[in-house]
């Protein structure tokens, strides 16, 4: 009897320590809006300027996140497009390095079989973990490729009803707008089936809002159309979409809380790129919709590039970093927060920010590249018509146009809308970070602007490299 009893409390001293490991094991839950500028929301990301939130916009389950979570307010796309942001995040690589700079292109160059994307090395540290992806995936190859254990599939614009024609600016209305809460219950389904077998999980869900079309509940529309407009953002489509995003997103946090999964569950905010500078876009305005930021989606101005960023979980306090991170830091830093010994080296451009996630905001990245690269070779007619590339590095951000190799300088900590060259004023800061930029676009080999090149009519093998 008293070995029987001995058994007994050994075998369950030894389940309970597999179920604790298991549960020691962080999840993680990346929220990929599409299309949501910096403003976008009422959450407030900079302390220091009060339009860095909408007075427009009602976005209560953010509002509720960042209560309990660091804003980055200098967070970063890594592209004002969706496709290079998305590989971006999942390689921890630049756009530029990809050779990825546009949708739609010609991909045979990328190797999609890399061992490194989030859920591959995750599945390296603990081979338990279970990845999925619902939503708009916008790269390639099938997500089971990358280590996606349960998918979507190859799903792009077209599945979150997207039509490029006019018709995308007008308001419809649905009781899923662009599968908003059918998205979300496939991630609810999948978070309570990991919670019961006890098994960590990488889940990301790309939703297909606030993409046009607009298209939004019926009942929230009539809540906009009766609001107080604002004079930037004064479409109700527009802001009951970005409410309905919300509401999804109110949905998971509560699961997350019924649970009791707060814990161990990291969970990240952050959008592929900034929103359309206008509704309906167009070339020339006065202000965008993303003011105080510069233009929008398309361009490499802050309104195209900066972005909510907004990470909460277990041991961070609700503070507000300036540190600037972007896109593919997203990679490293998760990593490091399950296992630091697998963050992989070779090829990453990224850097983790899991120690300013400790230290109340304050820090930096340590990156094998200086600045934050971003890389535009190509004329497009809707947004600046011009090819060009930039680089952050602290509060300065410098804008290469490579038509004429024209250089504009900025400091973002005094003019966040970037009215101010700076570039003569300040020589060494400029042309120390336009030699940073260019040698890291040549040692990557990346595409070069040539006259004539837009955003979709040429392939990309037909565009040489710096080299």
């Amino acid at each position: 009897m008293k070995n029987f009893l001995f058994f007994f409390i050994s075998l369950s001293f030894f389940l309970n320590s597999c179920n604790q490991n298991l549960n020691n094991t962080p999840n993680f839950i990346l929220i990929l809006s599409d299309d949501q500028g910096w403003s976008g929301t009422s959450v407030q990301m900079s302390e220091d300027i009060n339009s860095s939130k909408s007075i427009y916009f009602e976005t209560p389950n953010l509002k509720k996140l960042s209560s309990n979570a660091m804003r980055f307010s200098r967070g970063y796309s890594a592209a004002p497009v969706c496709s290079p942001s998305r590989y971006s995040i999942q390689f921890g690589q630049t756009p530029a390095r990809l050779n990825m700079i546009r949708v739609g292109m010609n991909t045979s160059h990328i190797d999609h079989n890399n061992p490194n994307t989030i859920p591959k090395i995750l599945k390296k540290i603990d081979s338990n973990y279970v990845a999925a992806h619902f939503g708009k995936w916008h790269i390639n190859t099938d997500p089971g490729i990358l280590g996606y254990d349960i998918h979507d599939g190859k799903n792009g614009n077209k599945e979150g009803k997207f039509v490029n024609d006019k018709s995308q600016w007008k308001n419809e209305f649905s009781e899923d707008p662009k599968k908003i809460f059918s998205l979300t219950n496939k991630a609810i389904d999948f978070i309570e089936k990991q919670n019961n077998s006890r098994k960590p999980f990488y889940l990301q869900i790309s939703h297909y809002a606030v993409h046009t079309n607009i298209v939004s509940k019926e009942e929230t529309y009539n809540k906009y159309q009766n609001k107080k407009k604002s004079l930037v953002t004064d479409n109700p489509g527009f802001g009951a979409m970005n409410e309905n995003l919300d509401e999804g997103i109110g949905m998971i946090l509560d699961k997350i809380e019924e649970l009791n999964l707060s814990k161990n569950t990291y969970i990240i905010f952050t959008s592929d790129n900034g929103s359309v500078p206008t509704i309906p876009a167009r070339r020339f305005y006065k202000k965008s919709i993303n003011y105080p930021l510069s233009r929008g989606k398309w361009d490499a101005m802050e309104g195209g590039i900066r972005v909510p960023f907004i990470v909460s979980g277990p041991g961070i306090e609700a503070s507000e970093s300036k540190v600037p991170v972007v896109g593919y830091d997203l990679l490293p830093t998760i990593i490091d927060l399950a296992n630091p010994k697998f963050i992989p080296t070779e090829n990453i451009d990224g850097g983790s920010f899991k120690n300013i996630l400790f230290s109340k905001g304050k820090g930096e990245v340590n990156r094998n590249y200086e600045g934050i690269i971003f890389h535009v070779p190509y004329e497009n007619k809707i947004a600046l018509n011009r090819a060009h590339s930039s680089i952050i590095q602290n509060n300065f951000k410098l804008i290469k146009y490579r038509d004429n190799n024209e250089v504009n300088l900025f400091d973002l900590n005094l003019d966040v809308s970037e009215e101010i060259n700076i570039s003569e004023l300040k020589p060494k800061i400029s042309n120390s970070l336009e030699f940073l930029l260019d040698n890291y676009l040549k040692e990557v080999k990346s595409l070069k602007w040539e006259k004539g090149i837009n955003w979709k009519n040429v392939e990309i093998n037909k565009i040489n490299s710096f080299h």
